[in-house]
């Protein structure tokens, strides 16, 4: 791994996350209860074994960048081990990074200091289970210019994710973003492969096509771009791994959160009675940076009839208080307060929520420092929600940062 070099890309806006990507980049939204969505990537790396370490950023990138300082300072500098968070420095022209391949273009110059063999180029937005190794180990075997981290998928979902096609020695051969007549895998008239945005480039081929790209009238992005360019030419090898999930589960977990319902969805998973995604297997931990709070506290009192602070099925992270209320099917994140006979069913309740006497939330997405006023509803009458908040198409309600929630 000591002549591999890793980019993670975090500089996008992620405006299907609108709301929640207002004010802080997309791999800066909070998951899970205590985690941003990069900590997946970046605990992939370091479990992997990966220790040198660029992230890309340039959208809001403020508490992103803060959450890699606090958190992801963690490797050995004396060494040459780094998380370094790189901003855009228009250090080719005057223009900010225009894609993904062009963010990686821009800082050649970091590529040509570091020396690699290998340039592993990785999302920051995605939730799974990987270990890098295996999938660099096949693209040195296979003597690849160009190997794609690949996930078998449904063929009816190949519109919404680019396609790779594959030979019968999984070669690519095809890419095409988001067809309608996906092409299938062989021997499997029903699944597809979709990308992961998982690549890894032999130094030499990378520097070359992305100069070649730099120098034409496109999107520079690899999907869009890079990829079919060097398909088109036929001169690289090109190969597909297959996704090594190692979530230990019976079913594949990928997700793409890049939709408010993609990201409820994947949040929810984790509170099933068996979760899709295993939080708790401390062979490959899922790192992040948590604030010093006191343990989660649930408040009962028999007063008037009684009132019980109870949580079922739910994520409650430290600094927790459940005092006389009822959260069901709930991820409640750090120093959330939920107040007596107030209910919260199937929802996600951000930082420092904070919910009133006999409020009622449902099927929710509630962001940081939201009270929400006594009495108020979220989540049961949605043409009302949606005059107030951002509903999405699945009727999820999004109540942004910062929001103060009256009862009608």
């Amino acid at each position: 791994m000591k002549k591999l070099l890793t980019f993670v890309m975090a500089g996008g806006k992620g405006e299907r996350l609108h709301p929640l990507t207002k004010d802080r980049a997309k791999p800066a939204v909070p998951f899970g209860g205590i985690y941003r969505i990069i900590d997946f990537t970046l605990s992939n790396c370091v479990n992997s074994g990966i220790r040198r370490i660029h992230i890309l950023v340039q959208y809001k990138s403020l508490s992103l960048a803060r959450h890699i300082r606090m958190g992801w300072n963690v490797l050995a500098s004396e060494v040459g081990e780094y998380v370094d968070v790189v901003p855009a420095q228009q250090r080719i022209d005057e223009h900010w990074y225009q894609g993904t391949a062009d963010s990686i273009y821009q800082n050649l110059y970091s590529i040509q200091i570091e020396n690699p063999d290998q340039v592993l180029i990785l999302a920051g937005d995605h939730i799974y289970k990987m270990n890098y190794k295996l999938m660099l180990d096949r693209h040195r075997q296979s003597s690849a210019d160009l190997t794609i981290g690949v996930v078998p998928v449904p063929k009816e979902e190949g519109s919404s994710v680019g396609v790779i096609e594959v030979d019968e020695s999984n070669n690519v051969i095809g890419f095409e973003e988001k067809p309608k007549a996906p092409k299938t895998i062989p021997g499997d008239a029903e699944s597809i492969y979709g990308s992961m945005g998982i690549y890894i480039f032999d130094r030499k081929a990378l520097e070359e096509e992305l100069k070649e790209d730099a120098h034409k009238d496109t999107a520079h992005d690899f999907g869009k771009n890079i990829i079919p360019q060097m398909i088109q030419k036929g001169k690289r090898k090109i190969v597909a791994f297959q996704f090594v999930d190692l979530n230990n589960k019976e079913v594949l977990y990928w997700r793409d959160v890049g939709t408010l319902d993609a990201y409820y969805e994947a949040n929810m998973d984790l509170v099933q009675v068996s979760p899709h995604f295993n939080l708790y297997d401390r062979e490959w931990p899922i790192r992040t940076y948590q604030l010093q709070y006191p343990p989660a506290k649930f408040v009962f009192a028999q007063v008037f009839g009684g009132r019980r602070g109870e949580a079922l099925d739910s994520l409650v992270a430290d600094g927790g208080i459940v005092s006389g209320g009822m959260v069901q099917g709930s991820i409640l994140s750090p120093n959330v307060r939920v107040n007596s006979y107030a209910e919260v069913e199937n929802s996600l309740l951000l930082e420092g929520v904070d919910v009133g006497r006999y409020a009622k939330i449902k099927n929710a997405i509630i962001d940081k420092h939201v009270k929400v006023m006594p009495n108020a509803r979220i989540g049961y009458e949605l043409e009302k929600d949606r005059k107030k908040f951002t509903v999405t198409p699945k009727g999820i309600v999004v109540v942004e940062k910062g929001a103060v929630v009256e009862a009608d």
